[in-house]
């Protein structure tokens, strides 16, 4: 029997002491011995095909249900395939923890196995990246990951494990459960009320509201928030900013407003930082962050025009926020005009149809999967990629979803799937995914198909790179268009030939049948529809990212 005493299990005790119930993970020689002590510690190991994957599964794992998100990979070429991972989780910041094998501590320096500078190549993409430096030191050092992850503002931490911290012995020592929970920084009271105050005065007040915030229980804060002020709270969480299609025609109206408060939203290139083409000159800007230095750097945006600012955690601050207005705030004509323009869609799109025989217009697609979404409480929408995904972005909600986010990488929808299944195992789990990035992870089926996760991905094959062909055709016209095609791959097969369930799809009617076919299954399931391809909608005239 192996020993009880040595890094590994000391380790594996920290994870069980922080409620971890799930490690996502790619074996390797490194980590051999953190393998064999969960055996006996109660924690699931979820074996996938793909470090990179694991990263992902361990990201929307954080987001669904609030808890860190750990995945564990090897060391050397395991950890460089894990890290790129790490972007998606920090820009959607996510309470990811990646533990990785290392080389020896003893014999760095010296050419060891797989040795790399691993928390210096994973340091850009994290809150915190370092190694241990002891067997008794591991499971102190789990806790600093699993805090840091989660506190102020929520992202990814690495902590490299050599193996002969491992393996050696240690003192047996792990922390204890409070060690793990995250530093909170409430939102001062007067702050609150000086922020209250100059929204309330403010004629046309907006807040905008980040990733923390668009979570289902930062949803639901900020909901009870809107309610409360009887201001519009506009969330937002993509890559395309202000032509995000789901925030509809609402960027006219943004730059009319007087007052925003950036509630966990970094003014970047999203709102093009703060520029008068997307606010007014006179606009005057709010900010509640965690993160001092993106005050600062909203400071150096736009001077003066920050008013007001506090230091606190964006749920946290929300909350405040609602206990502390006044009650009976008046109703709001300007509320209802900004949420009329989110709501905004065109007429006709539901008569919407392709113009090739046997491919399908977008919404097409989408519209009727509301309908299957609707069903449960807990349905999960999954929504990656470019052009197809977007169009879901315009008409397709769900109580969970999980988006690639404001980093806007593409390739996480199949483990995305995999942990939204873990994480919600009840309601339907419907990932929205183009042809491109099914892929990218397309062996994460097989792990779906040994841990019995369903899902039915649908992927918009419409045979290229259709994000990229469309700026092609934009900037360069028709005639300088190319190096972004695909082949018409029957994505349907290869789930099939992983043990999952397929299907073709080439008529609108096909659409919801096969997709309630595919829940039937009880397996991982494509529905691979062939597409026409559209640019994803814009509404908002000159708004372009």
């Amino acid at each position: 029997m192996a020993s009880r005493h040595r890094g590994a299990d000391a380790l594996v005790r920290a994870l069980s002491n922080a409620g971890v119930r799930r490690v996502f993970t790619l074996s390797g020689n490194h980590i051999m011995s953190v393998f064999d002590a969960a055996l006996e510690a109660g924690i699931s190991l979820i074996h996938t095909r793909h470090e990179a994957a694991a990263v992902f599964m361990a990201d929307a794992w954080g987001r669904l249900t609030g808890e860190p998100g750990i995945a564990l990979v090897t060391g050397g070429p395991g950890h460089a395939n894990a890290v790129g991972a790490l972007y998606t989780a920090a820009m959607a910041e996510s309470p990811v923890v990646l533990l990785s094998g290392h080389a020896p501590s003893g014999q760095l320096g010296t050419g060891a196995f797989q040795e790399m500078r691993q928390a210096d190549i994973a340091a850009p993409l994290t809150k915190l990246a370092f190694t241990s430096a002891s067997a008794d030191g591991i499971a102190r050092d789990a806790a600093t990951a699993i805090r840091t992850a989660r506190s102020g503002r929520c992202g990814p931490v690495h902590l490299s494990l050599p193996t002969d911290c491992l393996d050696g012995e240690a003192d047996g020592s792990v922390p204890g459960a409070d060690a793990f929970l995250p530093e909170t920084v409430a939102l001062d009271a007067g702050a609150a009320d000086t922020m209250l105050a100059r929204l309330t005065r403010a004629k046309r007040p907006v807040v905008l509201a980040g990733p923390e915030l668009m979570t289902r229980t930062g949803r639901a804060a900020t909901a009870a928030l809107e309610h409360a002020l009887q201001v519009p709270v506009i969330g937002m969480e993509s890559p395309r900013g202000l032509a995000d299609s789901s925030l509809g025609a609402v960027a006219p109206l943004l730059a009319q407003a007087d007052c925003v408060l950036l509630l966990g939203k970094r003014l970047d290139y999203t709102l093009k930082f703060g520029k008068p083409s997307t606010f007014g000159a006179a606009c005057e800007f709010l900010q509640i962050d965690a993160d001092a230095e993106e005050i600062a750097r909203s400071g150096r945006a736009v001077g003066a025009r920050l008013l007001a600012s506090a230091l606190a955690q964006p749920l946290a601050a929300a909350e405040s926020l609602t206990r502390r207005a006044a009650t009976g705030a008046t109703k709001s004509a300007w509320r209802d005009e900004v949420r009329a323009a989110l709501a905004w869609r065109p007429d006709g799109w539901a008569a919407s149809t392709s113009r090739q025989n046997g491919r399908l217009h977008p919404l097409q697609v989408q519209l009727p999967l509301q309908a299957v979404l609707d069903e449960h409480p807990e349905s999960v929408l999954i929504l990656d990629g470019g052009e197809f995904a977007q169009w879901a972005q315009a008409c397709l909600s769900a109580p969970n979803r999980v988006s690639n986010g404001v980093a806007g990488a593409i390739g996480a929808g199949l483990p995305f799937a995999v942990a939204a299944r873990l994480a919600k195992p009840d309601g339907p789990v419907i990932a929205i995914m183009g042809d491109g990035t099914f892929g990218f992870h397309p062996a994460e089926i097989d792990t779906a198909v040994r841990y019995r996760l369903p899902f039915v991905a649908i992927v918009g094959n419409d045979a290229r790179w259709n994000a990229e062909y469309q700026i092609q055709l934009r900037d360069y016209g028709p005639n300088r268009v190319g190096g972004c095609e695909l082949l018409a791959t029957r994505y349907d097969s290869v789930t099939q030939g992983f043990g999952g369930y397929g299907e073709l799809v080439t008529r609108a009617d096909e659409v919801v049948p096969a997709v309630r076919r595919a829940i039937a299954s009880g397996l991982p399931a494509c529905i691979n529809v062939m597409l026409e391809s559209h640019a994803a909608p814009t509404f908002a005239p000159g708004v372009t990212m």
